[in-house]
């Protein structure tokens, strides 16, 4: 006779933790189908009670739409900040590669004049500086200002040590600058707009009026002059009488001279006429030399040394505001 085992059996264990969830379904049916019910039958009051749950998502769904708003602003700012930087070292280094082109690749240009600072060459001036009654150089928020004439004028000098070391193409403002710094003091002056000599030989060099050992083409004049708005129209030396110089000075422009041999240059440097004194005397703004611009001239001896050259609008050059 066998003898019948029986296999231990565990007691089932009953599910106890199911109960809560199992409730909690059933209530959220029961609220569901109460809730429907109550937005057909008594819709005030279902807006009422479910007001708050609407606000609640509304407001969830604003700060993650701001905060979207936000990141893409950020990222976009981001992106431009860098493309603009990128364009702006990009700039410069085509400044530089156009720079040294042209050193290697251009001679220098024999027509022009050697517009180079010999202050220990040139005639020294009739007399001395003005009293500062007639004309001064005064420091004024951080800017020299010249007086005296119609318009006080703003002053660089391209041998003080701020400027003479600033690159004017392959060059020094200091001693092939003459140009940019007298168009730095009409400009400055004329437009209110401050351009110092290192923007403006800068501004020179990527308009092509730097001429490699020589300075500047003469059409430096004309070009920035339209570049910044400015009227400018060239004197031929025959009308250049002291009344023409006197109307033109006190009516508020500013003629710039191409100067030869003589008193302000050995080979040819850029000054600009600023005023006329009671006595008739001419005020100018000599970018090489303070003492020269505080002195003041006799016409006749400026339109003696004027330069021969005569093209591109050379030896004098009228510049006035843009008037509308």
């Amino acid at each position: 006779m066998g003898v019948v085992v029986k296999k231990f059996e565990q007691p089932r264990k009953k599910k106890w933790y199911l109960i809560p969830s199992i409730l909690l379904l059933a209530a959220l049916c029961i609220g569901g189908m109460e809730l429907a019910m109550c937005s057909y039958f008594e819709p005030e009051l279902y807006q009422r009670i479910t007001a708050p749950v609407r606000n609640a998502v509304q407001a969830g769904v604003q700060h993650v739409t701001e905060a979207v708003r936000t990141g893409v602003r950020q990222v976009t700012e981001t992106g431009e900040a860098v493309w603009n930087g990128l364009c702006l070292t990009a700039d410069a280094a085509s400044l530089r590669l156009r720079t040294a082109w042209e050193e290697l690749t251009t001679e220098a240009e024999s027509d022009e004049e050697l517009q180079l600072v010999d202050d220990n060459l040139v005639t020294a001036a009739p007399r001395p500086p003005a009293n500062y009654t007639i004309t001064a150089l005064e420091s004024r928020e951080e800017l020299d200002i010249l007086t005296g004439g119609a318009l006080e004028v703003v002053y660089y000098d391209q041998t003080s040590e701020r400027w003479a070391g600033e690159s004017y193409g392959s060059d020094r403002i200091g001693s092939h600058g003459c140009g940019p710094t007298a168009m730095s003091i009409v400009v400055s002056t004329l437009t209110g707009q401050i351009v110092d000599p290192a923007e403006m030989a800068r501004h020179c060099v990527e308009k092509g009026c730097w001429a490699r050992l020589h300075g500047s083409y003469l059409s430096i004049v004309q070009t920035v002059a339209e570049d910044f708005g400015l009227v400018c129209s060239p004197l031929p030396p025959e009308e250049a009488d002291s009344d023409t110089i006197v109307q033109h000075l006190a009516s508020g422009s500013l003629i710039v001279a191409l100067m030869g041999p003589g008193h302000f240059t050995n080979g040819g440097h850029f000054i600009v006429l600023r005023g006329v004194t009671l006595e008739g005397g001419i005020l100018v703004a000599d970018p090489a030399s303070q003492e020269r611009s505080l002195t003041v001239w006799d016409l006749d001896l400026i339109l003696e040394e004027l330069s021969v050259k005569r093209w591109d609008g050379s030896p004098l050059w009228v510049v006035s505001p843009q008037f509308t």
